[in-house]
């Protein structure tokens, strides 16, 4: 209506059209309404658009871009797929870069492990925001270059890698409390320490903290140390007095045995964080082992997906020490049996086997784990799996495991010949190789609490809580005697497992404390406190 009143009005001599508005006053009162009229179109039209606008959320919801990114097939290694399509992979990785989405991107899908299981959280590392590590020495801590030490300490690295390693490292603590000099270890393996440990980086690592030398020098080569057995789970007491006024005295002493020598609380932040700069900062394998290490990683990762790595004792030593043979022949228990007889130093010969796994005292069968795992989630028979284990004890072997999961790797089978050559006759070495390879695994656990499990278990907790799940065996075995029985269907049993575990994946917890040091949780299989730090403290 406003439209036709206009055009007719327009469509008149300039002087008839301001004659029909009359009086100046009518001409004022005819420009407002014009413009009223023109401020309520504009906002109805506006309103119009905005009504036909999709709502940023919803659009995400349904996963729309207004580019695409290229999709780049996974199911090859991706060195193959870039020089069989002449790079085309690598341009379209770093096409994909310069896509920039127009609304919100969507969140990730949940990937089903076939029985409803979100296969991100199964892989997903524990929350642990607000801790960090904390190792690094202070400023007043920095040892003073002419300060002379007490005296010289030699050690004996007796025992496997992962007693070698928490032995040196409590001594390199005990002669810091001690003001002693550290001579670098021998060992009784042919695969000894030097041949697995880069000495010269030992050295300049520890040279803020304590004096390390080679050998001793010329005015003690030819002093006969005096040979002692400290006592196991002492604190700074005992060494700042009974073992010190045997250094002072003697001057040179020699320690028969490293492992197990320090309590795992009562000490001084700056003594544990010396420990563990000791452990994970001075102790590095030495090159050769640190490449193939790495190599064999690679390898299990070529095709981007994330592995597991599982250390399975099930061999007949720890079988026989723990006097275990659930699920063995007749004869095989037997033979264990008669292991234990003939070895001295195990004092207790006959142990009730049934009763001790009942109590979670025993490892995990081959068959046990692969239930554990499917149970915990892992899907069968796809997940890739890095087995850290010497020869498996009994008729059986891995066959129960690997009917579940095939996709199964062990140091044998993932080097080759040629590249295990140079290790095949030093155990320490092959054993440090599946230590790197268990160390950078996406999931890590076992079948039984050793000295290389605790080990393994505290790195990864120092290296920001990587997802180690620690088996409640003592549940786990009346589980899975009740599935086995029919007491239980799968669903149940794995709900039930599950739960049991869902507080046991390597999240920050602080180290238990026990009613004797022997019987406390292991400083080096939990290093908080001590070495880790949160914001909170």
């Amino acid at each position: 209506m406003v439209r036709l009143w206009c055009s007719s009005a327009l469509r008149r001599k300039p002087h008839s059209t301001f004659k029909a508005f009359g009086s100046p006053r009518n001409l004022n009162r005819w420009v407002v309404r014009v413009l009223v009229l023109m401020v309520v179109s504009t906002t109805l039209v506006k309103l119009a658009l905005v009504s036909r606008i999709q709502d940023p959320s919803e659009t995400s919801g349904r996963n729309l871009l207004l580019i695409r990114p290229a999709v780049v097939d996974r199911s090859e290694k991706p060195e193959r797929v870039a020089a069989e399509d002449g790079g085309r992979a690598g341009k379209i990785l770093q096409d994909q870069s310069l896509v920039i989405p127009l609304i919100p991107s969507p969140l990730p899908v949940k990937r089903s492990s076939g029985g409803g299981q979100d296969l991100d959280e199964i892989w997903r590392k524990p929350r642990s925001d607000n801790y960090q590590k904390c190792i690094d020495r202070l400023h007043k801590e920095i040892r003073k270059g002419n300060v002379s030490a007490n005296g010289y300490i030699l050690i004996q690295a007796n025992g496997g890698l992962n007693q070698m390693r928490t032995g040196v490292s409590d001594m390199v603590a005990i002669a810091k409390i001690m003001n002693a000099a550290l001579v670098l270890p021998s060992s009784n393996d042919p695969s000894d320490a030097k041949s697995i440990f880069d000495w010269k980086h030992f050295i300049k690592a520890l040279e803020g903290d304590i004096q390390v030398v080679e050998s001793l020098p010329a005015q003690f080569a030819r002093t006969r140390p005096f040979l002692t057995a400290p006592a196991s789970w002492s604190k700074s007491i005992y060494y700042k007095g009974h073992m010190l006024a045997l250094l002072k005295k003697h001057k040179v002493i020699k320690f028969i045995h490293t492992d197990s020598l320090l309590a795992n609380n009562g000490f001084t932040f700056s003594i544990q964080r010396l420990r563990c700069r000791a452990m994970y900062n001075a102790l590095h394998f030495v090159e050769k082992i640190k490449e193939l290490g790495g190599v064999l990683v690679n390898r299990l990762r070529n095709n981007g997906q994330p592995y597991i790595a599982l250390h399975l004792r099930y061999e007949k030593s720890i079988l026989a020490f723990t006097g275990c043979s659930h699920n063995l022949s007749s004869s095989e228990g037997k033979e264990l049996q008669r292991l234990r007889q003939r070895t001295r130093q195990w004092k207790k010969k006959r142990i009730r086997g049934e009763e001790r796994r009942l109590h979670g005292e025993c490892p995990m069968t081959p068959r046990e784990a692969a239930v554990f795992l499917e149970a915990i989630g892992y899907p069968s028979p796809s997940t890739k799996i890095y087995i850290v284990a010497e020869e498996i004890y009994g008729h059986e072997g891995l066959r129960a495991f690997h009917a579940k999961y095939p996709n199964t790797y062990s140091l044998s089978t993932l080097a080759t010949e040629e590249e295990l050559k140079p290790f095949k006759r030093f155990h320490d070495q092959l054993a440090a190789l599946d230590y790197i390879v268990a160390l950078e695994s996406d999931v890590f656990t076992y079948t039984f609490d050793g000295l290389t499990a605790k080990a393994i278990r505290g790195h990864r907790a120092l290296e920001g809580f990587r997802k180690t799940i620690s088996p409640d065996r003592r549940g786990f075995a009346r589980l899975i005697d009740e599935f086995d029985k029919g007491k239980l269907g799968w669903e149940k049993f794995s709900s039930e497992v599950k739960k049991l575990h869902k507080n046991k994946i390597g999240a920050p917890q602080y180290r238990e404390v026990g009613a004797s040091p022997k019987s406390e949780e292991y400083f080096y299989a939990n290093p908080y406190p001590g070495c880790v730090c949160d914001d909170y403290s």
